[in-house]
């Protein structure tokens, strides 16, 4: 499987979360991402996706924000603790989108996730409760995020 990974904000490519993926078999796309212009590291991450023509979008953070600001038609997404309330102008994700945070994040809010959630319209479940702050790196929340990527290629 193909996975386009967007890194957060002050990270970079190569991290934990896309290796922990690559290293479960997977081709995970992980572009570098500019900090200072948020529509920049979307132009960057659409040409990624429009190329690569990945089965899944995972975003990380700040990653999340951009993967809910691209044309990624109906492929699935899976954000991790989404800061989309700081960066772009996406208020709502498609239907085959399933969100991880932890409610002990302490940089982006549960309740923001929440919020997602209902603006959606989609049920409670797909939003996960898992680890205890913001990376999510911890052992379970990986093997979540791992779960959570294999489901929704499976899901379509």
């Amino acid at each position: 499987m193909t996975i386009l990974f967007l890194h957060g904000w002050t990270s970079t490519p190569g991290g934990l979360k896309p290796t922990y993926l690559k290293d479960h078999g997977h081709e995970v796309l992980n572009p570098a991402l500019p900090d200072d212009d948020f529509e920049e590291a979307v132009r960057i991450a659409q040409k990624e996706y429009d190329g690569g023509k990945p089965d899944v979008v995972v975003g990380s953070s700040r990653g999340g924000a951009g993967a809910m600001n691209l044309d990624s038609q109906n492929t699935p997404l899976v954000l991790l603790c989404p800061a989309w309330k700081r960066w772009g102008t996406a208020t709502r994700v498609k239907p085959n989108t399933v969100i991880l945070h932890s409610r002990a994040d302490e940089v982006v809010p549960f309740a923001d996730s929440e919020e997602l959630i209902r603006n959606s319209g989609l049920l409670p479940g797909k939003l996960i409760e898992i680890g205890t702050e913001h990376r999510l790196a911890d052992e379970e929340s990986l093997k979540r995020m791992l779960e959570a990527v294999e489901g929704a290629v499976k899901l379509g």
